[in-house]
Parts: structure tokens; C-alpha cells; sequence
């Protein structure tokens, strides 16, 4: 008698897991090449998605699989359901209007094989309405090394679905100068940074309807060896007088991608982290620094009324708004010690030893 033969799924050591980067650039290309040195490719495949079809061998040089996806356009976005438990989502909200669309139409794709209903964000009012308090999981960890970003803790295909979305510090609008945490209510200024709510609240309330446990991360200027403003001093464009001037926040991009990495394993549901480092500078002075380091001319210092028609109008806003963020959360719940605390630690590192890394991931041109 022929009995009928049954098949088991693969032991958990077994299975490949996927991590999506959504918008992958520059961040999302450390991020991929950081998670894939921590994993064997037979354990971890990373996809990036981007609108541009010349950065597919970018992408593919990193090890990380290139996927074609407009979040404009639904048709691609059908490919993603489905496709993986693990995203960053580090793509910008469209260039205009109140709303973010593009993360209404990505969170149902994503959510497509649910065996929930999928979310209906018929208004971002709503969405507010329905989100819950920010909880802790309860999930048991394991502690990595002081500082260190553990590697992804492989789940099995039926667990949760975890999802952090890359927002902007520029949510806050300008504080005065004031230094606060995550609890600080959002006072967009700009319409790009109203979009930018707009789309954390979005995700929030996937988050608080049970589609994913979903972390959210405040970032401000990313700076790293390759992304520092030397064209700008060469140019010599001016920088605001001390009396005029604003506080601003940094973060390097390596940093960047392994908070990232370390909100999908630790971040909490809901919970918002402010991805920055422990600088505690104005901009001009941090202008000055970079020049110094450099050995290049310091910035001529103009009142902000001179200002206004030596730079151009997204310049300007971006100089208008002057606040200093905490990062408590980012070391105590995301466990996190930063490799470049400081603005004087990266420039130490871009001047001394230029040479000491590989090629920094470049988009073309």
C-alpha cells in the first residue's frame, strides 16, 4: 500500500530570510552591506528598491539584489506582497501636498497577504484617532557586546513583521534652540515636513492595528567622509553671524544604518528614536570645523536679512530652524554606542585615515 508522502517545513537553521530596503541609496546601501557582513548569504537576502534603473549595479556590487519599484505607481508595487517581514523604509515623501500617499499605497502592499483586513487610511485624522499608546514587546533578548548591533535574529516565516520607517527631525519645526526628547509635540513648518507626519502617522497606525510592530526614527543632517560640505566652503558661501545663528543635529551615515538595523531587532512598537549624535553645535561653528579640519577659508558670517538673497529658499528654511535633540532612547532602549559621537570624531577620521575604508557607496551621477 503506497502511503502518501508529507513534507515539512525547513528546520528554522535552515531558512532564508529576506530584509527590503525601500529607497535604498546611500544609507540603505550601508544598511545592506552591514546586515550581509553579519550573515551568510544563504541566510540573508537584501533588496533594495529604487526608481532608478543605472544604480542596479551600484546596488549589486554591495551584494544587495536591486528591484525596480516606483511607489508612485501601484503595478509595482504588487511585487513587494509578500516578499518579506523585515523593511526599512528610507524612501521621501513626494515633492508636494499635504499627504504622503506614497506610504499609504507601500503599507498595503506590504500588508497584502495579511490575514488581517488591511488597513483603509481614509485620513491621517483617523489614523491618529486609532493609534494606541506605544507599548514594550515583552520579547525576550540576548545582549550583544557593549555598543555592538547584534545580527538579525533570523524568525521563522510566521513571525511578526517588523518595519522601521526613516523620517526627518525637521517634524519639530524650529524650537528656539531648545533641547528635548521624543516626547516633544511635532510643529512641521515646512510642507515637505508636514508630509513627513503625515507618514509617521501612517505607520504608526499600521502599527497600532497589529500589521507590524512598527519603529520610527528621527533623523537629522547626515554627514560621513564623502558627505561633508567642502564644495560648499570652496565656493564660500556665507554662514549666519553668532547672533543669528542656529543649533543644528547630526548623524554619521555608518551610524545611521546600524540604528536602523538595531530598531528592527529592539525598537518598540510605536515607539520613536531620535537618530542622532552627541553633537551640541551651532551650524556656523560646525562650518568653521569642517573648514579647519580641511585647511580651507572659514565661511564669512552675514546677518539673516543678508542672507536671504545669497542662498536659495530651502537653504534658508533649513536655517531658520534652530533645536537640540536628545538621544537617550537611542542608547538605552536601542542599546546602541555610537562610532562617531561627534562632529570632531568624524573629522578626525576623514583626515587621518582617509584610506583605511573601502569605496564609500556612490550613486551614479
Amino acid at each position: 500500500m503506497n502511503k502518501t508522502a508529507h513534507y515539512r517545513p525547513l528546520p528554522r537553521r535552515f531558512r532564508r530570510q529576506t530584509l527590503l530596503l525601500v529607497g535604498c541609496g546611500d544609507v540603505g546601501g550601508r544598511i545592506g552591506a552591514q546586515s550581509l557582513a553579519r550573515h551568510p548569504a544563504d541566510r540573508l537576502r537584501v533588496i533594495g528598491t529604487s526608481r532608478r534603473p543605472e544604480q542596479a549595479a551600484a546596488l549589486r556590487a554591495l551584494g544587495i539584489l536591486p528591484l525596480p519599484v516606483d511607489l508612485d505607481e501601484r503595478a509595482g508595487l504588487r511585487r513587494l506582497a509578500g516578499l518579506s517581514r523585515w523593511m526599512i523604509d528610507l524612501a521621501p515623501p513626494p515633492p508636494a501636498g499635504a499627504t504622503d500617499p506614497r506610504s499609504t499605497r507601500l503599507i498595503a502592499a506590504l500588508a497584502r497577504n495579511s490575514r488581517r483586513p488591511l488597513p483603509a487610511f481614509r485620513s491621517a485624522a483617523r489614523d491618529t484617532a486609532r493609534i494606541r499608546p506605544a507599548r514594550a514587546s515583552g520579547e525576550p533578548m540576548t545582549a550583544p557586546a557593549p555598543g555592538a548591533v547584534g545580527p538579525l535574529r533570523l524568525a521563522p516565516p510566521r513571525a511578526r513583521r517588523r518595519w522601521v520607517y526613516v523620517s526627518t527631525t525637521g517634524v519639530y519645526g524650529d524650537c528656539a534652540g531648545a533641547s528635548f526628547d521624543e516626547t516633544r509635540p511635532v510643529a512641521p513648518a515646512s510642507a515637505r515636513a508636514v508630509r513627513r507626519v503625515d507618514a509617521e502617522r501612517r505607520f504608526r497606525a499600521a502599527g497600532a492595528r497589529e500589521l507590524a510592530r512598527v519603529a520610527i526614527l528621527r533623523v537629522p543632517g547626515i554627514y560621513a567622509d564623502d558627505r561633508l560640505p567642502l564644495e560648499r566652503l570652496r565656493k564660500g558661501l556665507p554662514a549666519l553671524r553668532a547672533e543669528d545663528d542656529v543649533f543644528t543635529n547630526h548623524v554619521h551615515a555608518d551610524d545611521l544604518a546600524r540604528i536602523a538595523r538595531a530598531a528592527l531587532v529592539r525598537g518598540r512598537q510605536g515607539r520613536v528614536v531620535h537618530a542622532v549624535d552627541d553633537s551640541d553645535l551651532r551650524m556656523g561653528d560646525y562650518f568653521d570645523r569642517v573648514a579647519d579640519a580641511f585647511a580651507l577659508p572659514r565661511p564669512p558670517r552675514v546677518a539673516r536679512a543678508k542672507l536671504a538673497a545669497l542662498v536659495t529658499p530651502a537653504m534658508l528654511s533649513f536655517m531658520s530652524e534652530s533645536r537640540r535633540l536628545a538621544n537617550r532612547r537611542l542608547k538605552g532602549e536601542l542599546r546602541l554606542r555610537l562610532r562617531f559621537a561627534n562632529v570632531d570624531a568624524t573629522l578626525a577620521h576623514a583626515t587621518l585615515a582617509p584610506s583605511s575604508d573601502p569605496a564609500p557607496f556612490q550613486l551614479p551621477a
